[in-house]
């Protein structure tokens, strides 16, 4: 038998939390696929450790009187800061959590204060997101320059957060904001239910990649990401530890078909849009890349020989992020696509989605759209971190029409935030952008944003 000191096993036990401190450091391995752990937030870099300081920002408020660690509620509120589709902009856990004696169960209710003051020069946009499709062509001198703030992004929501033996891990969640008419109506946001693999609802859609974008102060973000909002029912799955991730949804279809009424008139939608990804993921999903796909089908009515037609929609996106050092994020978006335009956040503003046949009336067809984004995140430290987004979004309709139609726009911004506390951020961020007509005319647009956010 071979005996062992006390020293000699204090010495063991250094070596060893030493190396299991380097491993941790340098891989944080081994996450489980639908609930990242707390051994992700053991990587100090600035970017874990400021999620690490919002969880740490939310008080749990036990009625019951029951026992439970801090492992139940990091647990839960991991969940809640590591979503697949979890925006940038998206509200903070709330300040309170009201925890069930079991600590299997939370609910939140909670809200964020957001406000943005802003000052166009060399051309003015007349909405509060920043989109290069409505610039204004040609530039009137009387919205040369505007001052305005808005409380768009101004949110409440409620989160219920738990597991049983049945569902497994489940989420409710209901988000409603002031960003209606004139950025002050009160409408649903989002509201879903997560239960396992599932999603039902009301949610952001499997074709949009929101860890990909850029993060902006501007509403609006860069105009070549496919951003939206759909009733929908979808299944993911993450497996082969952690590294691949699947998912497809049925989407409830909402399409944005440009018919005169006489010649083509627009049929009711009754086709669902179907979306699909694969993902590749490493270093517990701090980086990815994703390929995703968008079918759907648009009907209209040929009013000159009485028929209804049904025209295929599709598109197909390459994007990811990836952690090139603790503080420095690269990401990127490539989409193209016919008849996807109103998922576009440019394209949306017309309709695009279908649009007449040159020389052929009574016929519509899918034009092209084609979107890049480019995006890097720098963290200074865990409060200060700043953002570079450049983007653009093409459209190619079958015969250049040669008129004031939207050939372009271009889109680029640069910004700094600063968390004074986890739960106030203040911000800054230049926008300029540009949109492009066919005819050859084209305007500008300059835009300097200051945000204020309180989450509670």
């Amino acid at each position: 038998m071979i005996k062992i000191n006390s020293s000699s096993l204090k010495y063991h036990r250094i070596i060893r939390n030493r190396v299991m401190a380097v491993i941790l450091t340098l891989g944080c391995f081994h996450v489980e696929a639908q609930d990242i752990k707390k051994d992700s937030l053991s990587c100090k870099d600035p970017e874990n450790q400021r999620i690490e300081n919002m969880i740490k920002s939310t008080n749990v408020v036990n009625f019951s009187g029951g026992d439970f660690g801090n492992d139940s509620i990091n647990r839960i509120l991991n969940r809640f800061y590591y979503d697949q589709f979890r925006h940038f902009q998206d509200p903070r856990a709330p300040y309170f959590m009201f925890m069930s004696r079991s600590g299997n169960l939370a609910l939140g209710v909670g809200g964020v204060i957001r406000m943005r003051g802003y000052f166009d020069w060399n051309g003015s946009i007349p909405t509060s997101g920043f989109s290069p499709y409505f610039i204004p062509i040609p530039k009137s001198p009387t919205s040369d320059k505007e001052l305005a703030a808005t409380p768009a992004g101004t949110a409440l929501y409620f989160t219920l957060i738990g597991h049983n033996s049945i569902f497994g891990d489940f989420m409710g969640y209901i988000e409603a904001g002031f960003s209606g008419y004139n950025n002050r109506d009160f409408k649903l946001k989002k509201a879903y239910i997560q239960a396992g693999n599932w999603t039902a609802g009301y949610a952001t859609t499997t074709f949009e990649d929101t860890k990909a974008e850029p993060s902006t102060i501007d509403g609006s973000g860069p105009n070549g990401i496919n951003s939206r909002t759909n009733v929908l029912l979808r299944y993911m799955h993450t497996f082969k530890n952690n590294h691949w991730t699947i998912a497809g949804s049925f989407e409830f279809p909402s399409s944005s078909i440009s018919a005169d009424g006489e010649t083509t008139k627009a049929c009711k939608d009754y086709i669902p849009d179907g979306a699909a990804f694969i993902q590749y993921q490493w270093l517990d999903g701090a980086s990815h890349v994703r390929l995703s796909g968008l079918a759907r089908g648009l009907t209209y009515r040929d009013m000159i020989n009485e028929k209804n037609r049904t025209i295929m929609g599709w598109a197909a996106q390459l994007s990811g992020i990836i952690k090139v050092t603790k503080g420095l994020n690269i990401n990127g978006i490539v989409s193209i696509g016919q008849g996807h335009e109103s998922y576009t956040t440019d394209l949306a503003g017309g309709s695009f989605d279908l649009i007449p046949t040159p020389g052929l009336p009574g016929h519509l067809y899918a034009p092209t759209a084609v979107g890049y984004v480019f995006g890097a995140t720098y963290f200074f430290s865990s409060k200060v971190f700043s953002n570079l987004a450049l983007s653009q979004q093409r459209y190619y309709p079958k015969q250049n029409p040669g008129d004031s139609q939207y050939k372009y726009g271009l889109y680029g911004a640069v910004n700094l935030f600063w968390d004074i506390t986890p739960r106030f951020e203040i911000g800054a961020e230049y926008l300029a952008g540009k949109r492009m007509n066919f005819n050859g005319d084209h305007g500008n647009a300059n835009r300097l944003t200051a945000m204020m956010m309180l989450s509670f």
